[in-house]
C-alpha cells in the first residue's frame, strides 16, 4: 500500500471493506449520501436488513480532521471505523467496531455494538440504498442517463 498516494488508499481500502462484507453477505455501495448531506465512505445492507456503515480512516491526521463520524450511527445499526495496517488503534474511539483492511480484504478486530434502527428509519436507509443502487447500475447501462 505504501505505493499509493493518499488520495487513493481510500479507495483501495474501500474495496477490501467491501470485498469482506460481501462474504458476510452484504450488498455495498461506496461513497453514500445520506439526506443529512453527509457522504459515509461504505454502507453495506444485509440479507436482513441490517445496515452497516463504515468511515475509512487511512491516516491519523484523516481522523483527527473528521469530526462527523457520529453523525452516522442515526442511519445504521452498527458503525465501524476500517483502518490501514499500522494504524495506531489504541487513538479509536472505544464505541464504534474496527475493521483492520487493505486492498484485498478485511477483518473485524472488534464488533461494533448494535443499535437498531427505528422502524421508520430503517425503510427510508433501505429504500434509498436500493434507489442509488438502482441509478448507479443505470448510469452504467446508458451514461447519459439522467437517472
Amino acid at each position: 500500500m505504501s505505493s499509493l498516494d493518499a488520495h487513493q488508499i481510500p479507495k483501495e481500502l474501500a474495496r477490501g471493506v467491501c470485498r469482506a462484507l460481501a462474504h458476510l453477505g452484504f450488498a455495498t455501495l461506496t461513497e453514500v449520501p445520506l439526506v443529512s448531506r453527509r457522504r459515509v465512505d461504505v454502507m453495506g445492507l444485509g440479507r436482513d436488513g441490517t445496515v452497516v456503515i463504515i468511515e475509512i480512516k487511512s491516516s491519523v491526521a484523516d481522523f483527527r480532521a473528521d469530526h462527523k463520524w457520529p453523525e452516522y450511527q442515526g442511519f445504521c445499526d452498527r458503525l465501524y471505523f476500517a483502518l490501514p495496517p499500522g494504524f495506531p488503534q489504541e487513538i479509536m474511539p472505544s464505541k464504534p467496531g474496527l475493521i483492520l483492511a487493505d486492498a484485498f480484504g478485511a477483518t473485524i478486530l472488534r464488533e461494533a455494538p448494535h443499535e437498531a434502527l427505528l422502524p421508520a428509519r430503517r425503510k427510508a436507509v433501505t429504500l434509498r440504498f436500493a434507489r442509488i443502487a438502482a441509478r448507479r447500475l443505470q448510469r452504467l447501462l446508458d451514461p447519459l442517463s439522467e437517472g
